[in-house]
C-alpha cells in the first residue's frame, strides 16, 4: 500500500462524458475504491439522480436521511450529508430521485453553476481526491461538477461513435474553462470495455494515443463480467472480485492517479 500524503486540500475530479453507457459510474465507484486501497481518503460524489454509484457503494438510497439534493438548495452540508461505504472504504454524498428536483431549484439561486463548489469546499481538508460522478446530459447539475472540480476524467469505449462524442465533450470542457472554472482541464482519457480481440478497438486506441498523447491514461479497462456484476451486489468491483482483470485494471488506475495528480501544478 502507498503511504499517505501530508494532509492538502483534496483534488477534485469529474467523471464525465456526453455519451451514455460508457463505464462512467463504474469507473468513478471502482477508481474510488481503488485509491481507498492506495491509502487515499476519497470522498465519491453522486451527481446523477439514478444514484447508482451510490448503490453501487452498498448505500441504499431509498433510506436516506439526507442527500446531494439538500446540499445543493442549502438545507445541509456535506459534512451532515455523507456516508460511508463500508465495503468501499470511501465516504459517498450519496443521491436519489431527489436530485432530479434540483435543476429547478438552482435555476432560481445566485452562483447557482458553483452550489456544488462552496459546499465541497467546506471538507476540502478531509480528502485527498473527491470524485464526481456526472450524469450523461450537459445539464446544470453536470455544469455544477465542472466548476467544482480541478480537471476530468474522460472515460471512453474504443468505438467509432465513442469519437465523435469526445469532441463534442471537450468542446463543452473548453468553454466551462473559459467561461466559468479557468482550473478546468482534461486530466486524461480512460480506456474502458476494452477488447484486444477488436481489430477497430485496437485502431481507434492507437488513434487516440496518436492525437491525445499523454492525456491517455497507460491504464486500459478490459471488457470484464465481474465489474459487470458488482452492482447487483451492492459492491464495487475493486471488492467484488480483487483477482479480477477489471479490479486489477482499477487498482493499477489508481496508483496512475496518484502519480498524475503529483505531476498537475497545485
Amino acid at each position: 500500500m502507498s503511504t499517505t500524503p501530508p494532509n492538502k486540500p483534496a483534488r477534485v475530479f469529474c467523471i464525465a462524458n456526453q455519451k451514455g453507457g460508457v463505464g462512467k459510474t463504474t469507473t468513478a465507484i471502482n477508481l474510488a475504491a481503488g485509491l481507498a486501497t492506495h491509502g487515499r481518503r476519497v470522498l465519491l460524489v453522486d451527481l446523477d439522480p439514478q444514484g447508482n454509484a451510490t448503490m453501487g457503494s452498498g448505500i441504499d438510497k431509498s433510506s436516506l436521511e439526507s442527500n446531494l439534493y439538500q446540499v445543493l438548495i442549502g438545507d445541509t452540508t456535506i459534512a451532515n450529508a455523507r456516508v460511508r461505504s463500508e465495503v468501499g472504504g470511501y465516504d459517498v454524498l450519496p443521491a436519489n430521485r431527489e436530485l432530479a428536483g434540483a435543476e429547478i431549484d438552482l435555476v432560481q439561486m445566485e452562483e447557482r453553476e458553483r452550489q456544488l463548489k462552496a459546499a465541497i469546499d467546506t471538507v476540502a481538508d478531509d480528502y485527498d481526491f473527491v470524485l464526481i460522478d456526472c450524469p450523461p446530459t450537459l445539464s446544470l447539475l453536470t455544469l455544477n461538477g465542472l466548476a467544482a472540480a480541478h480537471g476530468v476524467i474522460i472515460p471512453m469505449q474504443c468505438e467509432y461513435f465513442a469519437l465523435e462524442g469526445l469532441s463534442d465533450l471537450v468542446n463543452t470542457i473548453k468553454r466551462v474553462h473559459r467561461n466559468i472554472n479557468p482550473e478546468l482541464r482534461v486530466i486524461g482519457l480512460l480506456r474502458v470495455m476494452f477488447d484486444a480481440r477488436m481489430t477497430l478497438q485496437q485502431q481507434v486506441s492507437a488513434q487516440l494515443e496518436a492525437h491525445f498523447g499523454d492525456k491517455v491514461f497507460s491504464t486500459i479497462v478490459p471488457r470484464n463480467v465481474r465489474l459487470a456484476e458488482a452492482p447487483s451486489h451492492g459492491l464495487p468491483g475493486v471488492v467484488y472480485d480483487r483477482a479480477s482483470r477489471g479490479a486489477q485494471a482499477y487498482i493499477s488506475f489508481g496508483a496512475e492517479m496518484i502519480e498524475r495528480v503529483k505531476t498537475l501544478s497545485s
